[in-house]
């Protein structure tokens, strides 16, 4: 954190009661409005200002018109002054403000283009996304900019810390431009970036857009739960049940649960053939063209041209990383998968059975519920979706000393979207807001993620920017019954990816460069992954898990004993599963460009998930609907890479006093993780966190595998 921001980190350490932290234990004067807490923030030197979105495409267009000719102008006047009076702030400073500006309508475009009720909002905002990004990428090429900075760099000043951790990231993100090249290859790469950001742009819309509607008897989906049988869109009139493939909790539904083979495999091979045939294309070259920018910039891969700036720095080690670990796990995935395979042949009679692909969700379901008698669906009962909510903002409001209060949007861009504000809960200062955005509908983003809206920083004048989210989820809808229902599963989604908000929140830095989300992407996920942790706890599940039928029933012990027994003994699959996605992601792009042309995505991707998990079904292309490989490209190791990381942050609340409530802890963990952002290694900020060196020894013991 900052000294510009000092105000926002002197808050004391919150000791009341959790029960007092839903409602608040500050004055009860405390705001209610987002007047009244724009106002608390201006009094503490921050402004809490909200996007302005467009609500037509000709505004969601003019609006990235505007961006740009604003930053334009500011460039111009920034590379247009006297070389003897540059200085850090009329120059890196000034820039990284003029770039946030623009990264800023970039965020909220992006929202527009995964959540807008309206086509032609979406298609606008896909649109501008590109414009967008292409001007980004010009930005990197500008001379004139690059001379001002560069002169100022090369002036040698003694800076703060985090001043010359911009110069430094700053001109590495130059020559990783390629702005050393001569000139006609500099522009070979300028054009060749900018045709990749519309690929990438063109390949999310592809999955956004992909359907296959499949409708099967009520025989059909014997086994499915009633609950999914009257879920809002699925009962069609002529008796039969419509699943959608591409919503994830159909196709994780229908894979657990559906008793027929026949069912879960044609749930299975048509969400494996989502968007196939308009994303193949767009992939393949993608996969060259990428290749080709790396050579051009002097790598010998894109994955090693990607990880520079990352914890794993290459593309060889985050394939040992990926490869270690298949080859420890094998004794632990074989036995697993032998286990899988046993139930299936004792439940169709043949003892030579062969597991398949879209059996493994459906008999990981039957060992929970035979070998450790948790039935997931069962559990629902205990995860209504608004206590569960409730309860979990109760936890983070605690650990982090922080208070939620929902207040009334200026602004929705579909029904139901909720508005709250964070305020540091011992002086009531506002630290940022968030929106939730959490059931799926028509044209909306089909999975779970945290959408930064504005990225925090400090001002020109000096007050603190306060950062600004959207979480955008697709849990299952309440119906007019029974409330919406969530599965531990989607609890644990819950927690990780409200983590993201909290990162976004709680972070603090002078730069936009330096925010949370701009940490090393093979980072960024452990923060999130490190709270999924919350949901396997009985002393945290006992604050929120309850029946919603009967509230004084809670989860029993031997229960919650048993989903970590049952986790532990699929965890060896499931995690050789998640290495597997890694290693499709490192397979493209960890070749050189000769390799890569041409290549056949398809084909390796499927031989790679039939090396280190299961074979696909035939004529399948999951690699299509993969949607990390535009954003997360040969970065997708950094799940697992982070979730290491992430296990080992946890063992530090479970040796506490507290457990996973415990607040010194949590305060530690806002202060040494959240807060100071991208201002340091992120190595650096683990270990103060940890209070020592790194270890794997946590996460083996969560796989269920004692330490040699």
């Amino acid at each position: 954190m900052q000294n510009d921001s000092r105000v926002l980190r002197q808050a004391l350490r919150l000791v009341c009661p959790l029960a007092l932290l839903v409602t608040g234990c500050a004055a009860a004067a405390a705001p209610s409005t987002l007047a009244e807490f724009q106002a608390r923030a201006a009094q503490a030197n921050a402004a809490l200002e909200l996007p302005v979105y467009p609500v037509t495409p000709d505004a969601v267009r003019a609006q990235a018109d505007e961006a740009i000719k604003a930053a334009e102008a500011g460039l111009a006047a920034m590379a247009a002054q006297d070389p003897a009076k540059l200085t850090f702030a009329n120059t890196f400073a000034a820039y990284d403000a003029i770039n946030a500006r623009v990264s800023n309508v970039f965020q909220q475009t992006g929202t527009i283009a995964e959540s807008s009720i309206e086509p032609a909002m979406r298609d606008a905002a896909n649109e501008t996304q590109v414009k967008l990004q292409q001007w980004s990428v010009g930005l990197d090429y500008r001379e004139d900019i690059y001379r001002v900075l560069k002169a100022v760099a090369d002036q040698k000043r003694k800076l703060a810390a985090d001043e010359q951790r911009l110069v430094d990231e700053l001109m590495l993100n130059y020559k990783r431009a390629g702005l050393a090249l001569p000139a006609a290859e500099r522009a070979e790469v300028e054009q060749r970036r900018k045709t990749l950001a519309g690929l990438e742009t063109d390949f999310a819309v592809n999955i956004n857009a992909a359907r296959s509607p499949l409708d099967f008897t009520a025989e059909e989906l014997a086994g499915v739960p009633q609950s999914f049988l009257e879920s809002p869109g699925v009962r069609q009139e002529d008796g039969r049940y419509r699943v959608m493939p591409n919503i994830t909790w159909h196709a994780l539904t229908l894979a657990e649960n559906a008793d027929r083979a026949e069912t879960r495999r044609r749930v299975a091979v048509a969400r494996t053939q989502l968007a196939r045939e308009t994303n193949i294309p767009v992939l393949t070259k993608l996969v060259a063209l990428r290749a080709d920018i790396a050579r051009r910039l002097g790598y010998a891969t894109w994955a090693d041209y990607q990880l520079e700036t990352r914890m794993a720095k290459n593309g060889a080690a985050a394939v040992k990383f990926e490869e270690d670990l298949v080859a420890g796990l094998q004794p632990k995935y074989a036995e697993e998968v032998e286990t899988l395979r046993r139930l299936k042949a004792a439940q169709v009679g043949q003892p030579d059975a062969r597991l398949e692909s879209w059996d493994v969700s459906y008999y990981m379901n039957r060992l929970k519920k035979e070998r450790f008698a948790v039935d997931t669906e069962a559990l629902r009962v205990y995860f209504p979706y608004q206590a569960t909510l409730d309860g979990m903002f109760a936890i983070y409001q605690r650990i982090f000393g922080l208070r939620f209060t929902e207040v009334a949007p200026p602004y929705v861009w579909a029904p139901g979207i909720q508005l709250y504000v964070v305020a540091d809960a011992a002086t009531g200062v506002p630290m940022g807001a968030f929106y939730l955005d959490m059931f799926p509908r028509e044209g909306k983003f089909n999975h779970f993620a945290c959408f930064p809206q504005k990225s925090g920083s400090v001002l020109a004048d000096g007050r603190y920017d306060l950062p600004v989210a959207a979480l955008l989820c697709n849990f299952p809808a309440p119906t007019a019954e029974r409330p919406s229902l969530l599965k531990h599963s989607d609890v644990e989604t819950l927690f990780h990816e409200f983590g993201h908000v909290m990162h976004a929140m709680l972070g603090r830095s002078r730069f936009v460069a330096q925010t949370a989300f701009a940490v090393p992407r093979d980072f960024v996920e452990a923060p999130s992954q490190m709270l999924e942790s919350w949901v396997w706890d009985k002393a945290v599940l006992d604050t929120f898990a309850a029946d919603y039928r009967d509230p004084a029933k809670k989860i029993p012990a031997d229960t919650i004993a048993a989903l970590v027994a049952a986790r532990q003994a699929t965890e060896g699959y499931l995690t050789r599963r998640q290495l597997s996605l890694g290693l499709i992601d490192l397979a493209l792009h960890h070749v050189s460009a000769a390799e890569a042309a041409g290549l056949d995505v398809v084909a390796v991707s499927n031989a790679v998930t039939a090396r280190v998990t299961i074979a696909p079904p035939p004529d399948t292309a999951f690699v299509a609907y993969f949607g990390h490989l535009a954003g997360y490209d040969a970065g997708y190791y950094g799940y697992q890479w982070a979730k290491v990381l992430a296990i080992d942050m946890a063992s530090v609340f479970q040796a506490a006093p507290g457990g996973f409530l415990d607040e010194q802890v949590g305060r530690r963990l806002r202060d040494q993780i959240y807060a100071v952002a991208h201002t340091r290694d992120v190595g650096e900020s683990v270990e103060k966190f940890l209070g020592r060196p790194r270890s794997q020894e946590p996460y083996l013991k969560y796989l269920g595998i004692k330490p040699h």
